[in-house]
């Protein structure tokens, strides 16, 4: 549709338009519905329609298809993906089986005209200070503490850990008619003694103290039993006589808070995935490819070419390369040696995306940057392989999309969960996000398989509560609602290594999540078949 027909079109109608609109209109995918649309929908009043008159965020919300499209139907051959059904509160979870085409000519997506605006919100990218002295890590510690004991205040009147001790022996701090008393601090040490009870050490900047979970107490012992080290937390309980021990009765969590569904405002799709690991020799490049192909519209499969018509954003959450060196004897796995040449092929597979999609990508712990989280973006010398729609952030980050805020988090502290917190494990990775929800810390526990930099601020802390968590690393999908938050673990492009098979590790790879942006519903597609 030319200018000429969209001033014709208009003025069979009875209505003027000025040149800037007619250009917006033709530089539209869609010009003969936009046309239609704008025409339905104009005040009868309006004499000369122009730019302001064009509503294009509600016409390019009108063209999304209906929900019930993507449902299972034999003529389109799915393969039915119930395995994460239970774990949704309001679940969305349709699989779909790519199918090639020989279509892939003409076409348009739904928003190629559309701007998909990327704020990042939090990001050590540029940021970094820390050289490793001591006081780096007392205002690191400081800093997360702070943050969680301010969150846990609003929720409970607690007394500094100082104020006990300083009543120990008198009546008034050590009788049982004392009442209750709470105090927030950081785990410090966890022991069991020889009766089945727990016993906590928990720190405050003014001291030290005792706390004890009895195992009488199944709730309350149940929901110790997921603490880990250097986590804060407040407890209420009393004190013993002698006031050197306080039994707990009550613990607080900084937790999200319990909020109703909010509307995001934005609309169409956004696909997160992960681990992609170009270069290594179990890459699975045919799923990628066809992966590449889908993302193109080239599929005969209507509903994945819906699907594709409506993507605005691709998410990478970490590993994009296998990288070089990264554990003993990876050579002997690797199909491209040399890590810049793993980067050159990598930016060479993101040319062939579609230029509307804009693309984020954060680092993980194969990727050429430094091995200490938060880690930074990937350098320029990496940046320059890869076509300008591309957007690189740190690890972790926050990045908002179009009114949708996602944290992004390789996930590597999901191996400390689940070496932590009884029932949490590599085949369900979405239990580890939960955890990191009610700790509000994606990487709690300190001096354990991740390396932390002690910046003079815990870029950790979750006190920004995302709309959507989306973390990788464990090579498994899972997605799961906790408090109105969308957790996801977007899996992997490789296959199963030899590491893997040892410590009996089952990836799920070529599945991609794709989250509709104005419901955050999840459709989980399928490139391995």
């Amino acid at each position: 549709m030319n200018e000429t027909d969209v001033l014709t079109a208009f003025i069979e109608e009875g209505y003027q338009i000025s040149p800037e609109a007619v250009d917006l209109i033709c530089s539209h995918c869609t010009p003969r519905e936009l046309v239609a649309y704008v025409l339905e929908h104009i005040d009868l009043s309006v004499l000369v329609i122009d730019v302001e008159h064009i509503d294009l965020e509600a016409f390019n919300s009108s063209l999304h298809v209906d929900e019930e499209t993507f449902k299972l139907s034999e003529e389109l051959s799915p393969e039915p993906d119930n395995s994460y059904s239970d774990s949704y509160d309001d679940p969305y979870d349709s699989s779909y089986s790519y199918q090639p085409s020989s279509m892939s000519s003409g076409f348009k997506s739904n928003y190629c005209n559309v701007d998909s605006p990327i704020s990042v919100l939090s990001d050590i990218t540029d940021n970094s200070t820390c050289v490793g002295e001591y006081m780096e890590f007392v205002q690191f510690f400081r800093n997360r503490y702070t943050r969680l004991s301010d969150i846990i205040r609003g929720r409970i009147t607690a007394r500094p850990i100082e104020s006990l001790k300083k009543g120990k022996g008198t009546n008034f701090r050590g009788s049982r008619e004392a009442g209750e008393v709470s105090i927030i601090g950081m785990i410090s040490d966890m022991k069991s003694t020889s009766n089945g009870h727990k016993i906590l050490e928990v720190e405050d900047p003014t001291g030290s103290f005792s706390v004890l979970i009895r195992s009488a107490d199944k709730e309350l012992y149940e929901q110790a039993s997921h603490f880990v080290l250097d986590e804060v937390v407040g407890f209420t309980g009393t004190l013993t006589n002698d006031g050197n021990l306080m039994i707990a009765q009550k613990v607080t969590l900084p937790d999200l808070p319990a909020v109703n569904p909010k509307k995001t405002g934005s609309f169409g799709k956004a696909i997160l995935t992960s681990d992609i690991h170009i270069g290594s020799n179990t890459f699975l490049e045919e799923p990628w490819d066809r992966f590449i192909d889908f993302l193109n519209g080239d599929t005969d499969n209507e509903a994945l070419l819906a699907i594709s018509k409506e993507i605005r954003y691709l998410l990478v959450a970490g590993d994009l390369v296998d990288g070089v060196g990264i554990y003993p004897g990876q050579e002997e796995e690797l199909s491209i040696m040399d890590v810049y040449d793993q980067y050159k092929k990598a930016g060479e597979y993101f040319h062939m995306i579609p230029k509307h999609i804009k693309i984020i990508i954060s680092p993980g712990n194969h990727d050429a940057v430094r091995q200490a989280e938060p880690q930074p973006r990937l350098p320029e010398c990496i940046r320059d392989y890869f076509p300008d729609n591309v957007t690189f952030v740190g690890n972790p980050s926050i990045v908002d999309l179009d009114g949708v805020k996602v944290m992004l988090y390789h996930g590597r502290s999901i191996d400390d969960l689940v070496a932590s917190v009884p029932g949490v494990s590599y085949g369900e990775p979405t239990k580890a996000m939960v955890e990191m929800m009610k700790f509000r810390h994606l990487s709690p526990i300190y001096g354990s398989r991740v390396s932390i930099a002690p910046e003079k601020r815990d870029y950790f802390v979750i006190s920004n509560v995302p709309d959507i968590l989306h973390c990788g690393h464990v090579h498994t999908v899972g997605v799961e609602w906790y408090k109105n938050v969308l957790l996801i673990n977007s899996g992997t492009w490789q296959d199963q290594t030899e590491f893997q098979k040892r410590v009996n590790v089952v990836p799920t790879p070529a599945q991609v999540p794709v989250v509709d942006l104005e419901t955050l519903k999840t459709t989980i597609l399928k490139f391995n078949e």
